[in-house]
């Protein structure tokens, strides 16, 4: 869809810019789009560089294990499935602890991993398990403590203040993750209670 939507938006546009004699200022709003885009993909790459090299770190340091433990209730009553499968509960906690620094990017390849190891385990290779759509879950409505994506593209833009988000984004995270937590709990107990029948 989106590789017919973005042409017809691109011919859209030089079509108006050159009806209305403004192909000058197209011009020069091309040239500024790229030089910021290629600020913005500095300032983030950076910062990605600084909080991936820090978890690769808390890897292979005793400070994961303690964050495991930490979470390790949590992800037993969010994921009552896989209490027996260490490797999922590890990588699911990577998952959680990305996301609550706010690395969204890293946090992908590390849920796209706990998924197949997830999928391993599914009886049903055709439909989700509850553990799967947990996971899904989390990641959509994931609370963040340090939102570090917000924060880079606030600091690429020349921000005042560009950590000033991070209240309102614990407020706005947390909000979302306890209702989809609490939905998706009760969406699963009526499907389970309706599978009895």
């Amino acid at each position: 869809m989106l590789n017919l939507v973005w042409p017809i938006f691109i011919i859209i546009s030089f079509s108006y810019a050159i009806l209305t004699g403004n192909l000058a200022n197209l011009n020069t709003s091309i040239f500024e789009s790229v030089e910021s885009a290629v600020n913005l993909t500095i300032t983030m790459l950076g910062t990605m560089c600084l909080w991936s090299g820090i978890i690769n770190v808390a890897v292979n340091t005793n400070i994961m294990k303690l964050i495991n433990k930490l979470l390790k209730p949590i992800i037993r009553f969010l994921f009552p499935e896989i209490k027996e499968n260490r490797k999922a509960q590890d990588e699911i906690s990577m998952n959680m602890i990305a996301n609550i620094l706010g690395l969204g990017n890293a946090a992908t390849p590390l849920g796209l991993k706990a998924m197949e190891t997830l999928q391993k385990e599914n009886k049903n290779k055709k439909q989700l398990s509850n553990s799967m759509i947990m996971l899904i879950v989390l990641n959509t409505a994931s609370i963040q403590l340090i939102p570090t994506t917000i924060i880079a593209i606030r600091t690429s833009l020349e921000s005042e203040n560009p950590t000033s988000i991070i209240f309102p984004v614990w407020v706005a995270t947390i909000c979302a993750g306890i209702t989809g937590i609490t939905v998706t709990k009760l969406l699963i107990k009526h499907a389970n209670k309706k599978e009895r029948l």
